[in-house]
């Protein structure tokens, strides 16, 4: 009909079913985080008494444990704590994890790992640069070597074997007892070096040899020089550190210490 009036077509408007009903939201939330971590929930424990582990390259898992066996961890994985009691542990490039641990064994561990603590007892530390260590390093017989730009954000001990920083930051303090200690070529001590006195029980009684101790160039130790045994103490003229108890430091100025 002439003059009539049509109302205009509405279209439907969508509406969030969330948007006035608080509980809804809430659940639709808890769903979506969920899916989120779903990657993490599947990641499971590998646990043995006898027999290795070995964790693929890329691949994810929880703890790793064996007694009787070592461990291999591929490039690129991530896994939660990784101990063995009878074997080694050794890791590719870019893994990360939290604490690995060995008795009867060695750590051996590529570029740019990121770990929280590395121990072992009867066994070597060997860690390939960039390490990131967010706790101690530690052994009881046997060497500890962190190469270059690696980071350990609490102390690097040993009781019997020697220590190797070369361009590495320790937060902590650097501790042996009858090991030689290098403080290498631009690494950083924030905390004191200590050489302990060696008992019995860890060292044979003829064990004469005083340990070595070297602080390389453009080296820094924020914190005392602690020698309670007999060193060889030699510093290079860039390096900095503290206050020297109980040796005397003979200085040098070529690219390493001279030989004792």
């Amino acid at each position: 009909m002439a003059g009539a009036i049509v109302a205009p077509r509405r279209h439907p408007v969508a509406v969030d079913p969330t948007a006035e009903d608080p509980a809804l939201l809430r659940h639709t939330l808890f769903l979506s985080l969920l899916l989120a971590a779903a990657p993490a929930l599947a990641a499971e424990d590998i646990s043995r008494v006898n027999g290795g582990i070995e964790l693929a390259a890329g691949q994810q898992a929880g703890d790793l444990s064996t007694v009787n066996g070592g461990i291999r961890i591929g490039d690129g994985a991530r896994f939660g704590d990784a101990d063995t009691v009878n074997g080694g542990i050794r890791a590719g490039d870019r893994v990360e994890g939290r604490d690995l641990s060995t008795v009867n064994g060695g750590i051996q561990l590529g570029i740019r790992a990121v770990v929280e603590s590395l121990t072992t007892v009867n066994g070597r530390i060997n860690a390939g640069p960039g390490l990131r260590a967010s706790d101690n390093v530690e052994t009881v017989s046997g060497s500890i070597f962190i190469d270059r730009d690696g980071r350990v954000d609490g102390d690097v001990s040993t009781v019997s074997g020697g220590i190797g920083l070369v361009a590495t930051e320790v937060t902590g303090n650097v501790e042996t007892a009858s090991g030689d200690i290098t403080v290498g070529i631009d690494s950083h001590v924030h905390g004191n070096l200590r050489v302990a006195k060696a008992s019995v029980s860890w060292i044979s009684i003829g064990d004469r040899t005083p340990p070595r101790i070297v602080i390389g160039p453009n080296a820094v130790v924020e914190g005392r020089l602690d020698f309670e045994r007999e060193v060889t103490l030699y510093v290079h003229e860039s390096a900095r550190t503290g206050p020297v108890s109980g040796a005397t430091a003979v200085p040098f100025s070529t690219p390493r210490a001279p030989r004792d």
